[in-house]
């Protein structure tokens, strides 16, 4: 007799429009949760939003964190402890949003989404990524209940961190991609449902990689409805395979050994570009990852990057070394090998 049980979490609510942050209260209303809202916030995103949020809520509670870290977390969790709170409200981008939802996680409240940027699938994923030291760690959570993202916010939001949204997602393409690989040579238990909502997804990006154009609302929607989307592929699959394979695993090589100079859906755009490479070969669809991105203004090269050709060659020659994950680098690939590839498709050279 087979016997299986699967537990999906997923938001009750996603809301995304036109100035929908101001039904952010009646949002929560309709989740029924009881107490005192704590909104967990980083200062630009405060400064934009956060008054537009308080006013709609009894004695709101505020925290404001610099930095994403896991000492960021214990102090939220401790200003928590005095706040009382019934349930964290995170608005921003990454920053608050991943410390929110490890805090909610630990607290055993619930938590709300407010993005005021598209720069990563976090906004809806039930995983937390927190740099610490030289490393980058993903963290397990639960899934916001709910998501309100306002266009207008979002398409004022700096174009880049935009870039990188869309990045992230394309990334998708090759981490279904390894997923399947694993699942063929290793049996990794794979969804196939979470993988084709997740390449689907990036699909969707690389076909209208022309339509998406900064200041536009319509662009942010389509952006925020795809990280939504595959934030949903991630719940389904109970995992980040959907959204994560080799290329964030030279992502987060990068982190370690060019911390800091570019966001991490750049990376993981111009890996990808490497990645399909690999799995694909001369004709794969390297070239259409790469021309979407080229037409999205994200980085295509290590110089547009601003990291050099020697550290991405080191970063993808020891990626396969961050985790226990396999993908098409395990093993490792030498350095000629990385060499050949990064200049293939136009990585690094002229």
């Amino acid at each position: 007799m087979f016997e299986k049980t699967t537990w999906i979490k997923l938001p009750r609510n996603v809301l995304v429009g036109h100035d929908v942050l101001d039904d952010l209260g009646e949002a929560v209303g309709d989740l029924y949760l009881t107490g005192r809202p704590l909104i967990v916030t980083s200062p630009t995103p405060n400064e934009i939003a956060g008054d537009r949020v308080r006013a709609q809520f009894d004695d709101p509670a505020t925290a404001v964190v610099e930095e994403a870290s896991f000492a960021a977390v214990e102090e939220l969790k401790e200003t928590a402890e005095a706040v009382d709170p019934g349930y964290l409200i995170a608005l921003g981008g990454g920053k608050p949003i991943d410390i929110a939802k490890m805090a909610a996680d630990h607290l055993d409240v619930g938590f709300v989404s407010v993005p005021t940027v598209a720069s990563h699938d976090g906004i809806v994923s039930g995983r937390s990524s927190i740099p610490e030291g030289d490393t980058r760690h993903s963290v397990a959570a639960d899934p916001p209940l709910a998501v309100v993202a306002d266009t207008t916010l979002i398409a004022d939001a700096p174009w880049r961190l935009t870039t990188a949204g869309c990045a992230d997602i394309i990334s998708n393409y090759t981490a279904v991609k390894d997923w399947r690989l694993a699942r063929r040579l290793r049996n990794v238990e794979y969804s196939e449902y979470a993988g084709a909502l997740s390449e689907m997804t990036a699909e969707l990006l690389v076909e209208n990689a022309d339509m998406i154009r900064p200041g536009l609302e319509e662009s942010a929607w389509v952006v925020v409805k795809a990280l939504v989307s595959s934030g949903v592929a991630m719940s389904i699959a109970g995992s980040s395979r959907p959204a994560s394979g080799a290329e964030h695993l030279i992502s987060h090589q990068l982190d370690r050994i060019a911390p800091g100079k570019a966001l991490h859906g750049h990376q993981v755009g111009v890996a990808s570009i490497m990645t399909e490479y690999l799995h694909s070969g001369e004709n794969g669809r390297w070239n259409a990852i790469r021309d979407a991105l080229a037409e999205l203004d994200a980085p295509t090269t290590a110089g547009e990057l601003g990291i050099d050709d020697a550290e991405l060659i080191a970063a993808l020659t020891s990626a396969h070394e961050i985790r226990d994950r396999y993908t098409i680098l395990q093993g490792g690939i030498n350095e000629e090998a990385a060499i050949e590839v990064a200049t293939a498709t136009g990585v690094i050279g002229d």
